[in-house]
């Protein structure tokens, strides 16, 4: 048992280590066109003023920051605000896409209203937030999740539509109750789709989360950021953005890896 199953387990470990090896290049490759960014920089009397922008400066200001703990107290405050406007997108976005993808008529009828709301760009209904909500929090999770409601439910809704409708006649001949045809036939079947719509939405709320606390909010990563512009700190505001992408590329590899846990044929995503 076990010699039959080294080869898959050894094939499995080169994998690892051959992805781990091409995202070790691909970084070495922008962190090594960074530094010399920064040293024509440097040697630009024009530019010389930002050498702080450089790959060193950045990697110095790290420690600084974490010391300081404006990294964790921002990353934590965007992070809240983040879930919690995922949440309500995945609590509104999951069931209407599953009556759209269910219900013919109800999917004619709003599909175009929530094409048209869905072209509004998420920043243009701050104006409308900050009348509605008491709070600058309350705002900017409201601008999180209209701007991540639409990936959820176009692609539950898309999901839905590809399942085999045989599968909703076998259930209901074997005594399935709605509850059941939720939970052991729908949620299995388009959960692939839900978490890639999951994943388009994360990208969407992480772009609309940074402007959005450059207004009235004082803290969060966007806060940090605009915090760091107005003091010149420029070091400590491409660390900031390094951090961004840290955050950003690791809840996006959690995510890749649900989906293809339920991705049926096992074939991975990109």
């Amino acid at each position: 048992m076990s010699s039959a199953m080294t080869p898959a387990a050894g094939g499995g470990f080169s994998r690892l280590l051959e992805r781990f090896g091409w995202a070790v290049a691909g970084i070495g490759l922008v962190a090594g066109l960074w530094f010399l960014a920064s040293l024509w920089i440097a040697s630009n009397p024009t530019t010389k003023t930002f050498t702080a922008f450089g790959l060193i400066p950045t990697l110095q200001a790290f420690p600084e920051l974490w010391a300081a703990g404006k990294i964790q107290a921002a990353a934590a405050a965007s992070g809240y605000r983040l879930g919690m406007g995922l949440l309500i997108a995945i609590a509104i976005g999951a069931p209407i896409g599953v009556l759209m993808g269910r219900i013919k008529w109800f999917n004619n009828f709003t599909n175009s209203p929530f094409q048209f709301v869905r072209m509004i760009s998420p920043l243009a209904w701050m104006p409308l937030a900050v009348l509605v909500f008491s709070t600058w929090n309350g705002s900017i999770i409201f601008l999180i999740a209209i701007a991540s409601v639409w990936p959820v439910m176009f692609a539950t809704a898309a999901g839905l539509a590809k399942v085999d409708p045989a599968w909703f006649k076998v259930a209901r001949n074997l005594g399935a109750k709605p509850w059941h045809m939720l939970t052991k036939v729908i949620m299995p079947a388009i959960m692939f789709d839900v978490l890639s719509g999951i994943r388009l939405a994360l990208g969407v709320a992480w772009i609309v989360l940074v402007p959005a606390e450059y207004l009235g909010v004082t803290s969060g990563l966007g806060y940090a950021i605009e915090d760091a512009r107005e003091t010149l700190s420029y070091n400590h505001l491409t660390a900031l953005v390094v951090t961004i992408g840290i955050i950003g590329y690791f809840l996006d590899g959690i995510l890749v890896a649900l989906i293809k846990r339920a991705s049926w044929h096992r074939g991975g995503v990109a």
